[in-house]
């Protein structure tokens, strides 16, 4: 039986996870805007990961007897005032992940819950490679800047990203 601590602070997560997915919809709202389409697709394979990463918590929490409760998820932001904005506004985000990723597995240690520590640490390895892959693509806009060919390259190379394995 998962301990009601640990229960609540899950819940929180998938809010969590669900407003990531919402967030990245925001950037590639803003992205097809801008005429951008490499870079909206691939902040909407980010969403998709994103509800991914929701439903893994979902499921836990249903396979360890626990009980779903869905919280309200509030608006992001839609504007940004340039692609370099919106990737350190996502790494900014990643960031704030991790800390309640960490936040989870001090509460799951604190409550002896060892079955939920196989998956809290998938999710620290996750949070490494997604705080790696924002600052990667911001420091690329950083030098190419917000015109120009450089980032049309960027934008057709991020057009190429696949969705994950682990995404269902």
């Amino acid at each position: 039986m998962l301990p009601k601590g640990l229960q609540d602070a899950l819940n929180e997560q998938i809010k969590n996870e669900l407003y990531s997915a919402y967030l990245y919809l925001g950037m590639s709202a803003y992205f097809e805007a801008t005429n951008l389409p490499g870079f909206a697709h691939w902040m909407r394979v980010q969403a998709r990961e994103e509800v991914s990463h929701a439903m893994k918590f979902f499921d836990f929490i249903n396979d360890r007897e626990g009980r779903v409760q869905l919280q309200a998820i509030s608006q992001p932001p839609g504007d940004f005032r340039s692609p370099l904005d919106a990737f350190q506004q996502a790494l900014e985000h990643e960031r704030r992940v991790t800390g309640n990723i960490r936040h989870l597995r001090e509460l799951a240690m604190q409550t002896s819950d060892y079955e939920a520590e196989p998956l809290l640490e998938w999710f620290i390895g996750e949070q490494v490679e997604e705080e790696k892959t924002a600052s990667s693509i911001g420091e690329q806009l950083k030098r190419v800047g917000d015109q120009g060919v450089g980032l049309l390259i960027l934008d057709r190379e991020l057009g190429q990203r696949k969705a994950s394995a682990n995404e269902t």
